[in-house]
């Protein structure tokens, strides 16, 4: 990751083809451990691509990815009581913001706590 993130750095600063002396030279810069393996490997995958044709298909890829969002929500709204289910959070911290609202009662400097 750190190769990854030193080589769109690099580009972002203005060097439309970094090296992987470069990528060494900053490594160093900052006192970090250069892996060369994984620097090969990296420069051996990205050779011949265009890297914003890599970034838009790594975030078609990433996109295909379920993040427990609405897929999980409608999976539960599925199952018959998932509804009462999902309103009582909603009724909970609806309790927790009226306890907070309740303890101010302006003991100094303690209410910036709340």
């Amino acid at each position: 990751m750190k190769v990854v993130a030193t080589f769109l750095l690099t580009k972002l600063g203005g060097n439309e083809s970094p090296t992987k002396d470069d990528l060494k030279n900053i490594f160093e810069s900052v006192g970090a451990e250069f892996d060369e393996v994984k620097t090969d490997l990296f420069f051996s995958l990205v050779k011949d691509h265009d890297l914003t044709e890599l970034i838009a298909a790594g975030r078609e890829k990433m996109a295909a990815l379920s993040s427990g969002g609405p897929a999980v929500a409608m999976v539960a709204g599925a199952a018959g009581n998932a509804p009462s289910a999902a309103a009582e959070p909603v009724a909970e911290s609806k309790k927790v913001e009226e306890e907070k609202e309740e303890s101010d009662d302006g003991e100094g400097m303690m209410s910036l706590f709340d």
